[in-house]
């Protein structure tokens, strides 16, 4: 029987907008008022942002060099497994299937329904009075049904599938760059806001804080590594690969830098302080109720597009993993038309409808952030093995600086992080350990089938 691969479909253009889209989400259109109340300071989190797509782009040129020397589907699943030992990558797998993917998914169709009803409240009370439905069930209803909905449209095929991403992420991006112009340009907020501290409080904001607000500043970064998680399906995967996750990972970098400088202008730090929606809020003392609602829009759209980007690489590394036999057989399935990894896809889209129905993923977003920051440390200290071993097939620029820069950050994020929220880390590294167990009975039931 012939085995059937993933095919080489994706140039450089949709392959740079999955990078785009899987970075853009939830993170950046909620954490910017929580960062202001810990942090206390418009000037500070500006700064911290921009520190953070540094680190993000250092991690994206070790991440280039190893996607162009091993371009096949799974990221840190592949690399961890090849360079240093296929218990790393099935750890890593194993972190992307439990949290890594199906919860942001479950993350951007909830954000997606929150902001879709408060630019169509109508819809809502639709719901409310003729079915008798909560907003909370309101919510969980929409967010089901987007899930389900974009599982079935990457489930048609990789080509289908990209074609929708492309239309979105364009129109993300140019919705972004507008709301930026209109912003920054609109002469009714407030340049002296980022030097003010008025309102928020005083003193001396702690190291082991400001350890925590990069975590997630970095949560709102992750999908820099995007393309890596589709190596086989991209077209000459030598160039193309990492010049997507720099172009990606810096027009982001650009974005994110505009975008809170514009939240800054608009809000004064003690409006800005603790509020989740700062997107809608910015829009509203700029251009009033009116523009309030069309940037909420804007941000449903934002967020479609990110869970329409995870929904497309999740699959791949529990597709990897499967064909490796550390996972269930079934899900290294390649569907013969449509020629993607179908149960796969199928799978990840029943776990994140698990997260919505569970209603805890707020409860566990610095548990989120932590786990997610573990491997891609250790899989940019593979690049530097892979230079050691001289197996690489391309070099970019600036190592060892990159590579160093990326890893102490990374760490001391991660010990400082610990050290704020010893519960929500100390969990994320159980999750961890519990995937040990979990290889060893893989591999065990793999190795009695092939003996058979």
């Amino acid at each position: 029987m012939e085995k059937i691969s993933l095919n080489r479909r994706l140039g450089l253009f949709p392959t740079t907008n999955i990078v785009i889209a899987n970075m853009i989400g939830a993170g950046i259109f909620t954490t910017s008022g929580l960062l202001i109340a810990d942090l206390r300071d418009p000037g500070l989190m500006l700064i911290l942002w921009v520190v953070g797509g540094i680190i993000a782009l250092c991690g994206a040129f070790a991440y280039g060099e190893l996607g162009a020397s091993m371009p096949e589907a799974g990221g840190e699943y592949l690399f961890l497994s090849k360079i240093f030992h296929p218990v790393l990558g099935f750890l890593s797998g194993w972190i992307s299937f439990i949290v890594g993917f199906s919860a942001p998914i479950a993350a951007s169709a909830i954000g997606f329904s929150e902001y879709f009803v408060r630019a169509f409240p109508g819809t809502a009370h639709f719901f409310i009075n003729n079915l008798h439905m909560s907003s909370g069930g309101v919510i969980i209803l929409f967010s089901i049904s987007v899930v389900i909905t974009f599982t079935l449209i990457h489930n048609m095929g990789i080509e289908t599938g990209a074609r929708i991403q492309n239309f979105l992420t364009v129109l993300k991006v140019l919705l972004i760059i507008a709301l930026i112009s209109a912003g920054l340009f609109s002469g009714k907020g407030d340049m002296s806001n980022l030097n003010s501290i008025a309102g928020v409080g005083t003193g001396t904001v702690n190291i082991k804080t400001i350890g925590l607000s990069l975590m997630w500043i970095m949560f709102a970064y992750s999908g820099w590594n995007a393309s890596t998680y589709i190596g086989s399906e991209i077209k000459n995967p030598l160039k193309n690969l990492p010049a997507s996750l720099l172009l990606g990972t810096g027009i982001v970098v650009l974005l994110y830098f505009l975008l809170n400088l514009v939240f800054i202008y608009a809000i004064p730090p003690d409006q800005m302080k603790g509020v989740i929606s700062v997107g809608g809020l910015a829009m509203g003392n700029l251009f009033g109720e009116s523009a309030e609602r069309l940037f909420s829009l804007l941000i449903s759209f934002a967020l479609f597009s990110s869970l329409s980007a995870f929904i497309i690489i999740g699959p791949r590394v529990y597709f990897s993993m499967a064909r490796d036999g550390l996972f269930f057989k079934s899900v290294a399935r390649i569907d013969p038309v449509s020629k993607v990894p179908s149960i796969s896809i199928l799978l990840q889209g029943a776990i994140a409808i698990i997260f919505i129905i569970s209603g805890t993923f707020e409860q566990i977003l610095t548990y989120l952030g932590f786990s997610l920051g573990i491997f891609p440390v250790l899989t940019v200290a593979g690049a530097i093995k892979m230079r050691i071993r001289k197996t690489n097939k391309i070099k970019l620029p600036g190592f060892p600086f990159t590579t160093v820069v990326y890893m102490v950050a990374g760490i001391t994020i991660l010990i400082l992080a610990f050290l704020e929220r010893p519960v929500e880390s100390g969990v994320a590294i159980a999750t961890l350990l519990a995937g040990l167990p979990a290889y060893y009975l893989f591999k065990r039931y793999s190795g009695k089938k092939k003996s058979e």
